[in-house]
Order: structure tokens, then C-alpha cells, then sequence
């Protein structure tokens, strides 16, 4: 895979600073008899780190080296699939568009993970009024991405983790000054570039700022990707054992959507309105009303027609958003040290969507009825759903070395603002290809705050009794939920006898999730200075994910907020052993985990209706999954240095343990069968080969098991196993030109087999999904230098 940023990968690991350790090795390991035991590799991560080594927890890392074979703008979500145990499915070889992302580990979903960037939470992973962790990294300035599958660390700040954590540690400043430039051109008129100013060390100070320009087309449909990304970070020396940093990041982003596929549209023949089949269907620029199957459905409303809901115009999403944050740690005293992060958090956007003249017609003549003031549709509308808000919140860790325990204690808060609207509007003439007249709304659906206050406290003691150590702590976690406004359309108008009448008004809920001790308990036996044991066991509480949407439903039968649901829990069992032997590092890790009080959206008919129904969210049972994760790298000293290979492989049993019910029916038999997108083997693994000292070359393949795509597990709804290749030729790696230094080329092909199948599930609860078909073949040249 194609990379720029790798110029500055032996100065960045150098001079990381102690905010990140996890960048650097800082010893080499020892085998017993003190001879110095080093598998290397110009794309091999660090033994210790990659494997976890010292952790009473299945922790896995992609450091530095291996973080160089990362394609030119990758997302940071596509970079988790490196991993053991991490089924990342994404749409497009770069993984960017937000809304095509899904992420599986054991019984989770990318909504149950803990995200942490330099310390920093980011919280809820939703694209639509989250804060997704692509948007604040870039792979050029990432010194690791270290993982937890299971356990998790008590340490960790997330309301949303049920165990699996996952941190993002940025490079430190470099000691010298310079700048480090890079350029890609790719395959759907992709171009990106990228540049790093750093200062050097002026005094106590160095720092960095670089700025990432990213434009590309959409690889099916009309549209395309356009980001603008821009971090900084100042480091300070503050004398002793004490240092401070401070971080900005902006991320600017704007794409077109690309429609999700039914089984039968992705097999079917038949052309879709801009004639292409299969993989490739994706919405079209507007034409003119007089082209075939365009004129107007109603006479003298040129564009209301139907088919013009399938233009690319009105499909996009648009983010602006900034992260401000601030470190100090403070050196104590010998084995004492005292680390506080403060961050703000600034997000606004919007998405839109085109909705019908048929359909805003109808809602727009009962809001008219109900006496809102609104205005008729003039054709396709502009549907448009805002979101914005700021969260700020403080974390802090004090670390004390007392003998032979390891004490740590801390507390993070957190308050959240958030602002959710929705409504759609005219066009200045009803096209899709129009600009939106924002003051004349055709119809309300939602305008909303919540408000989300989450503090948690922490201890954690590690007892270090030579090669046994062992790990007991606990987290308190306490988190107060209120929204208010209007949630969805009976707020604004109901229909009463068939007539249109006021509907509820703005609605109130709160709730409050806590429990003041969630244990975890490990143990680490090492065997000698190269291979461990571990074990360890914890129990989680995390927020009911999507509680925005839980709670922005509005129910047929009552002017009432849905029933809060509980919290889902979890309980996580590990052991495993790692090894870094001469040729050889690897893990493997066994597991078992449970959850209860699942979330999931259900339809029930509405009690004296004739047939009548109503949607809402709540919980529906537990969930199970046990099996094992292998990491390991292998190069063997009869190829004399000319290759290495790597491997990782997952086998995953995860099922639901009850059925859906509604009262004492079965809804949905969901009891024993497969959790939906869950893939039972994954096997990630390639050979990296240096045949020279300017040229690197890998070849590597991801088998995908098969998966189902609806809870039940309906017939026919199982999603085909598929295995994709990838290839990546990198040349130069210490060449000189003229003022340049470090100057590479590199070249990489994304499904060098042109593999064309369903990737990424939407799921449902029955019948079938709808699905996201792999990209196909892609190819990207880059080339970087440093001055």
C-alpha cells in the first residue's frame, strides 16, 4: 500500500518524547543469557509493543514501522485491520466515506469501543453527531495504534467501551528543523498531498504543523471526497521529569453519499437511472426534465418526478471540526508523577438528502393543517439534518511506585452540548442542482439538544513479585443523560380521525446510568525475559449506544418518552501467552465474553389498531462469544534477511442467548443464532521482502468468512466469504537528491484481483440487509521527500 510520511520514521522514533512512550522501544529485549534478541525489519513493528508485551490483557499495537505500509490517507478506523480480531469493513480503498464504516471484535461493534487520541476521548463513534476517530488523525504523524480487544484498562476515559479500547499516539516534535513533503495521485483522480513544517528544538520548545489536502471522485456514482486537515503540536521541556504539550487539530470535510444495495439490485441486470449494473450503481448528476423518465409527475412542477431523489446533488455531508487540547505532566518525586489532559471539542455540519414532491407534499399539507408555518414544495426538496455541539472535559492521572506496587488513580469528566435538527427545505426552482432557499421550510421533523455529564474514577495497583506480577482495580462510571425539544413529527402534528391537529410539543427525558465498581484483575507469570503468560478479568457498563436516536422517537401510543433502557454490561475472561523469540514474535489469545441488556430496534403493533405499528429502541437479551486471536511475525534466518512474513488470524463463535420478544411472544428468534456482520475466521497475512536497501516490497490477503446479514439469521441472508489482495512496491528509502533527503517512490494496488462481491452490511432484523459491495482494483503512486 502506498505511504507518504515515512521519511521522518527513525528521527520521529529517536526523539519521541516520554507523552509517547508507545512510539519507541526503549530497550532491546535479552534472552536468558543476556545475548540481545532483535527481529528487525524496515516494516516490522517493535517486538514488545506489537505484542503487548507486560500487559495483563490481550494488547496488540501497529507501531511506527508497520504504520509505513498504510496507503496515503487511509482512514484511521481501515488501520485497525491489521489487527487480530478486528472485522473492518469499509467502502472505498481508503476507507473515507464516514457512512460506509463497520468494525466487529468478539461480541462488539464499532459503537462499543473506546477511541482515545493523545490522551483524549472522543467519545460516541457515530458519524452523524459523533466524533469518529478518522477525523482527528492522519497516518503520516501516528506513532502507534494500540489495542484492546477484550478487557480493556480501567485507566481509559469512554462512556462507550463494553471492553475493546483502542489509543492513537501522535509522533513527538523532531529535534531538527525541516519539512517533509509528500504527494499521491491515484485512481479516481485522486490527489493528495501532505506537509509537515517542524521547528526543531528551540530551547525548551519544538513543535510541528502539517496540513493534508485530499480530493477525489467518488469510485461509483457522481461526486466526490474533498478534506482539509490540519494538526499541530508543541511540545515544552519543563525541567526534571516534567514536560507539557499542546495539540490542535481541524478537520474540514465535505463528500457525496453513495447508496447502500439490496442483494437484488447488486445481482440484477437491469441498468440503474445512470445505466450501470452491479457493483457500480451510485446516483447521478441532475439531468434535464425533459430527459426520458425525468418529466414532471405533476403538471407544472418541473422536477417531481421521483427519480430525481436518485441525484447526487442533494446526497452529500459536509463537517467542520476542531479538537484543542492540553497536557502537563508534572514530575513529583522519584517514582511520582502527576498527568492532566484538558480538550475542547467543536463540531458542526450538516448532511442532506433529497426527499420526493410526493412525500413532502403530504407531510407539508398536515404541518399546514396543524397550523405550522411552513411553505409547498416546489419539487425535489433539500433535506437537511444539522448537527453541532462542543464537549469539554479534563482528565487526570496521578502515578505513585511505592515497592512493589504501581499505583494509579485518576478521574475524567466530561459535559457534552449537542444539537440535532432536521427539516427540509426548497430549492430556488425545485431542481436538486439548485441552491437551497433556507427560508422556505416545507416541513419540521426534529430540533433537539442533549446534554451528556460523565465523570469516572479509577484505581488500579500492579504488585511486582519478580516474574509474577499481578494487576487488581476498578473504575466508578456515572453518566447523566437529558435531551429536550422536539423529537421526531407527532411533536410538531398528529393525525387525529384523519384530521391534522397540534402535535405533542417539545418533550423532556433524562436518565442516569452508574455503577461505582467495575472491577478488572490480571495476572502476567513470565517464563523467562522472552515469553509471558497472562490472564485477566473485567466487567464493563457502557451507555446505551445511539441513545440520541432511542430517544427521539416518538410513540403513536402516548405523548411519552420511550422507557429508558438499561445500561449494557459486560463481562470479559482472557489468557493467552506472547513470545519474542530470535526469528520469531507472536500472541495468542484465548477468550470468553458476555454481555446483556443489548439495544435493538423493534416494530409492535399498536394495541387496538387494526394493524397499525411503532418503532422504538430497548433492550432484548444477551449476547455470547468465545475464541482465539493469533498475532505473530516470522523471519527466518536461512532467507538471510530477504523476507519476512506476518499473520494474523481470528476464529470468533458470537450468538445472541435470547430471543427478541414482545410480551410473551417471540418477535424475533433470534435465540442461538450468529451475530449479524460477524465474521467466525479472520485471516490477515502477507510476506514482506528487501531485496536491496532501497526497496521494499509486500504482498498480503484478508479472508473474510462468510456472515449474515439480518439477526435471525433468515435463509438466504448469509453474506459469501471473499479473500481481497493487496501489493505494495516501495523504492528509494535513503536516497539523496540535491537539498532532498530520504526522497521515496512508492506504488501500491488495493484488490490486486479486481475481487467483486458484498462487503460492508447494513443489517435488519429479518428478510435481508443491504450492503456496500467492495471497491475494485485501485492503484496509487506517491512520492515524499524531506529538506
Amino acid at each position: 500500500m502506498a505511504i507518504s510520511g515515512t521519511a521522518l520514521a527513525r528521527d520521529n522514533a529517536r526523539d519521541a518524547a516520554p507523552t509517547a512512550p508507545a512510539t519507541t522501544e526503549t530497550k532491546p529485549p535479552e534472552n536468558d543469557d543476556g545475548n540481545v534478541v532483535v527481529v528487525t525489519g524496515r516494516r516490522l513493528s517493535e517486538a514488545s509493543q506489537s505484542i503487548g508485551e507486560d500487559q495483563v490483557t490481550n494488547t496488540v499495537a501497529i507501531t511506527r514501522q508497520a504504520l509505513l505500509s498504510a496507503p496515503a490517507g487511509v482512514s484511521g478506523l481501515k488501520m485497525l485491520e491489521q489487527l487480530p480480531g478486528f472485522n473492518v469493513q469499509t467502502d472505498g480503498s481508503l476507507g473515507l466515506y464516514e457512512f460506509g464504516n463497520s468494525v466487529q471484535v468478539r461480541a462488539y461493534n464499532l459503537d462499543q469501543i473506546g477511541f482515545v487520541v493523545d490522551g483524549i476521548p472522543t467519545g460516541r463513534s457515530d458519524p452523524f453527531g459523533g466524533s469518529p476517530v478518522f477525523r482527528y488523525v492522519d497516518n503520516e504523524n501516528l506513532g502507534s495504534v494500540v489495542a484492546s480487544a477484550g478487557a480493556g484498562d480501567v485507566s481509559v476515559p469512554s462512556y462507550s467501551s463494553l471492553g475493546p479500547v483502542v489509543r492513537y499516539n501522535s509522533i513527538a516534535p523532531q529535534k531538527k528543523a525541516g519539512l517533509f513533503v509528500s504527494e499521491a495521485l491515484g485512481q479516481f483522480n485522486l490527489r493528495r498531498n501532505f506537509i509537515r513544517a517542524s521547528t526543531g528544538q528551540l530551547g525548551p520548545i519544538s513543535a510541528y504543523v502539517s496540513r493534508t489536502k485530499l480530493d477525489s471522485d467518488l469510485w461509483r456514482g457522481a461526486g466526490g471526497v474533498h478534506r482539509t486537515h490540519w494538526e499541530a503540536q508543541l511540545h515544552a521541556d519543563l525541567g526534571g521529569d516534567s514536560w507539557a504539550r499542546l495539540k490542535f487539530v481541524s478537520n474540514d470535510f465535505h463528500d457525496n453519499d453513495s447508496p447502500t444495495l439490496t442483494r437484488a439490485q447488486y445481482t440484477s441486470t437491469t441498468p440503474d437511472l445512470g445505466g450501470k449494473t452491479g457493483r457500480y450503481r451510485g446516483y447521478i448528476d441532475t439531468p434535464p426534465n425533459t430527459t426520458p423518465g425525468f418529466a414532471p409527475s405533476v403538471a407544472g412542477v418541473p422536477y417531481s418526478n421521483t427519480n430525481y431523489t436518485y441525484t447526487a446533488p442533494l446526497a452529500i455531508n459536509v463537517r467542520n471540526d476542531r479538537l484543542y487540547g492540553g497536557t502537563v505532566h508534572l514530575g513529583i518525586a522519584q517514582g511520582v508523577y502527576l498527568e492532566s489532559t484538558g480538550y475542547w471539542e467543536h463540531k458542526a455540519g450538516y448532511g442532506v438528502s433529497p426527499d420526493s414532491y410526493a412525500n413532502s407534499l403530504s407531510i407539508y399539507t398536515s404541518e399546514k393543517a396543524a397550523g405550522l408555518n411552513v411553505v409547498a414544495p416546489k419539487g425535489t426538496q433539500y433535506g437537511k439534518s444539522g448537527v453541532g455541539g462542543n464537549r469539554y472535559g479534563i482528565t487526570s492521572t496521578l502515578h505513585w511506585d511505592a515497592g512493589i506496587n504501581h499505583i494509579e488513580a485518576g478521574i475524567w469528566g466530561e459535559v457534552e452540548h449537542y444539537h440535532r435538527t432536521q427539516a427540509r427545505y426548497n430549492t430556488t426552482d425545485g431542481s436538486p442542482a439548485s441552491d437551497p432557499d433556507l427560508s422556505q421550510t416545507v416541513f419540521y421533523r426534529r430540533d433537539y439538544r442533549a446534554d451528556r455529564n460523565t465523570t469516572q474514577i479509577f484505581l488500579n495497583d500492579r504488585i511486582d513479585l519478580g516474574k509474577l506480577e499481578l494487576t487488581a482495580g476498578f473504575k466508578g462510571l456515572n453518566i447523566d443523560y437529558v435531551q429536550r425539544g422536539y423529537r421526531d413529527y407527532a411533536d410538531y402534528y398528529r393525525v387525529v380521525n384523519g384530521v391534522a391537529v397540534a402535535g405533542y410539543g417539545p418533550q423532556s427525558n433524562q436518565v442516569n446510568y452508574n455503577d461505582l465498581f467495575l472491577p478488572l484483575v490480571g495476572a502476567l507469570y513470565k517464563i523467562d525475559n522472552r515469553t509471558q503468560l497472562f490472564a485477566s478479568y473485567a466487567e464493563n457498563m457502557a451507555e446505551p449506544k445511539g441513545i440520541d436516536d432511542i430517544f427521539s422517537v416518538t410513540l403513536a401510543s402516548s405523548s411519552g418518552v420511550v422507557p429508558a433502557p438499561a445500561p449494557e454490561r459486560s463481562q470479559n475472561v482472557e489468557f493467552g501467552i506472547r513470545t519474542r523469540q530470535k526469528e520469531l514474535y507472536a500472541s495468542l489469545a484465548t477468550y470468553y465474553t458476555k454481555y446483556k441488556n443489548r439495544i435493538q430496534s423493534i416494530t409492535t403493533f399498536l394495541a387496538g389498531s387494526s394493524g397499525a405499528t411503532e418503532t422504538f429502541y430497548t433492550n432484548v437479551g444477551r449476547v455470547e462469544a468465545y475464541g482465539a486471536e493469533l498475532s505473530g511475525t516470522y523471519k527466518p534466518g536461512f532467507l538471510h534477511g530477504l523476507a519476512y512474513f506476518n499473520l494474523s488470524a481470528t476464529y470468533n463463535h458470537a450468538r445472541a442467548l435470547d430471543n427478541v420478544m414482545n410480551g410473551t411472544a417471540i418477535l424475533y428468534a433470534t435465540k442461538g443464532k450468529v451475530l449479524p456482520d460477524s465474521a467466525t475466521w479472520l485471516v490477515n497475512g502477507g510476506i514482506t521482502v528487501e531485496p536491496a536497501s532501497w526497496l521494499v516490497a509486500n504482498f498480503s490477503g484478508k479472508y473474510t468468512s462468510g456472515r449474515w446479514s439480518t439477526l435471525d439469521n433468515t435463509p438466504g441472508s448469509n453474506v459469501p466469504a471473499y479473500t481481497v489482495w493487496n501489493a505494495y512496491v516501495d523504492i528509494g528509502d535513503g536516497w539523496h537528491l540535491g537539498p532532498l533527503k530520504t526522497v521515496k517512490a512508492r506504488f501500491n494496488i488495493d484488490n490486486v484481483f479486481n475481487k467483486d462481491t458484498l462487503a460492508f452490511v447494513s443489517t435488519a432484523a429479518t428478510g435481508d440487509g443491504s450492503f456496500r459491495p467492495l471497491s475494485p482494483r485501485t492503484w496509487q503512486v506517491s512520492i515524499s521527500a524531506e529538506y
